[in-house]
């Protein structure tokens, strides 16, 4: 459905289902435009949700790493694992769900999807050790992937033109929002219950996202539409992809900068909490203003810099900052400064996340620029890859321990270091043909 002039304000309108098969012996009356309005907002809160479920799965135990050590007397780079396989399970996950529900449709894959992960989750809950919390977060971030890569397939289903990058803004400004919260909400659940408590309002949550996915999102790709090529055909698009130098040093790029913010979110429970004494509640709430400052920047980025500036170079400061945030934070962490507070060391978290908002966006989009029909294959490669690189970081951070930041530093600098070698390198941003006019050529 096109956009309507003078309506750019409202949520934009979805095209109408394929369930919903016209009847011509009984005419149906024309749709209001209010009642199209009630359908989009309804579309963004369905899809919202999904969007919002794999930060809300990652982030919502943070502020708990430190006890379920205690609680399953397991080490804290053992702990970290839990991370690495629910984010290995989402990277994973994508490659099969999406073609999954190319083929299938979207509603049956998805609802698949919830189900398992309402069951991962509430087995989170109940894991008797950090084996099997490592195994159960694994089939959680597998099942997971569906609500990440069905609720783009779906936005590509409904929306066209404006109103689908409308619409991909918003589901952005989501999923930074999510993890925001997400911490915050662990944060209080943890002053009433402990961390199985916080696997047990996932559970919820999870029970009714699928209730209302059931209820209110009907199936949007036409059967004459769906195709069997499965993983097979997407492998091999992803492997010509690659035989791009200029993608995959961006899509290289963009997911060792990943693996510095998830080296981030793996230690940071544990060394804001454990070696500055801060509570879960105050762990939260630097957590989230560092998320903040990645979504302010991110949404400065999206509405400033580009078109203004080369993406080119808008990614090589970003990935400049990062560098410079990580050295100060390595120096910090090796005394080189004396003893220093927590204030120092979280001014320094939130200037390397807030650059996070040019540095993820910039990459991505770079790297799709420089395909055109297998934007899908490239978008799925994109996510996980990162996942995949992001996943590499989380157990490293805690081979020293913790009892030390120089690990999550150390971690942080290296993979911003390759970041910005995969970009000079592969990408040649000095070439004019490896720019954005040279992604037609």
């Amino acid at each position: 459905m096109g956009d309507r002039g003078g309506q750019a304000q409202d949520v934009p309108q979805p095209a109408i289902p394929s369930t919903h098969k016209a009847d011509h012996k009984t005419e149906q009356p024309p749709t209001s435009p209010r009642s199209l309005r009630r359908t989009g907002l309804l579309v963004t809160l369905v899809l919202g949700g999904l969007t919002a479920t794999p930060p809300l799965a990652m982030d919502m135990y943070l502020p708990a790493l430190p006890e379920v050590t205690r609680s399953l007397h397991a080490p804290a780079a053992t702990v970290q694992l839990t991370l690495t396989a629910c984010l290995a399970g989402m990277a994973l996950g994508q490659l099969v769900v999406g073609p999954m529900s190319d083929r299938w449709g979207r509603r049956r894959p998805l609802l698949a999807g919830l189900a398992v992960y309402v069951v991962a989750t509430a087995l989170c809950a109940l894991a008797p050790t950090v084996e099997f919390l490592v195994a159960f977060r694994l089939a959680q971030g597998l099942a997971g992937a569906s609500a990440i890569v069905i609720a783009r397939a779906v936005v590509r289903d409904l929306y066209d033109g404006v109103a689908m990058a409308r619409f991909f803004s918003t589901l952005m400004l989501i999923s930074g929002v999510a993890p925001i919260v997400a911490p915050l909400i662990g944060g209080q659940i943890l002053r009433v219950t402990d961390w199985r408590g916080v696997f047990v309002v996932l559970t919820v949550v999870g029970v009714l996202l699928a209730a209302l996915v059931w209820r209110r999102l009907p199936e949007t790709l036409p059967p004459e539409d769906r195709h069997s090529g499965g993983v097979g055909e997407a492998l091999r698009a992803m492997r010509g992809l690659l035989a791009d130098g200029a993608f995959a040093g961006y899509t290289l790029a963009g997911g060792f900068a990943f693996a510095a913010l998830f080296a981030y979110i793996a230690a940071s429970p544990f060394v804001i909490q454990e070696i500055y004494g801060a509570s879960p509640q105050t762990f939260s709430l630097l957590f989230g203003l560092n998320s903040v400052g990645l979504v302010i920047v991110g949404q400065i980025n999206g509405k400033m810099l580009v078109g203004r500036a080369s993406l080119d170079r808008v990614l090589g400061v970003g990935l400049t900052v990062v560098i410079l945030a990580a050295t100060a934070l390595l120096l910090m962490s090796l005394g080189v400064f004396g003893e220093v507070g927590l204030a120092p060391v979280a001014a320094a978290l939130f200037v390397l996340m807030s650059a996070m908002g040019v540095t993820l966006p910039n990459a991505q989009s770079l790297a799709l620029m420089r395909t055109k029909n297998a934007a899908g294959s490239a978008s799925a490669l994109l996510g996980t890859s990162s996942f995949l690189i992001g996943a590499i970081a989380s157990p490293l951070v805690g081979i020293a321990g913790e009892d030390t930041a120089v690990p999550m530093a150390v971690v942080q600098l290296a993979a911003a270091l390759v970041a910005l070698a995969c970009f000079m390198g592969m990408c040649r941003p000095w070439n004019r043909h490896t720019d954005v006019e040279g992604a037609e050529n």
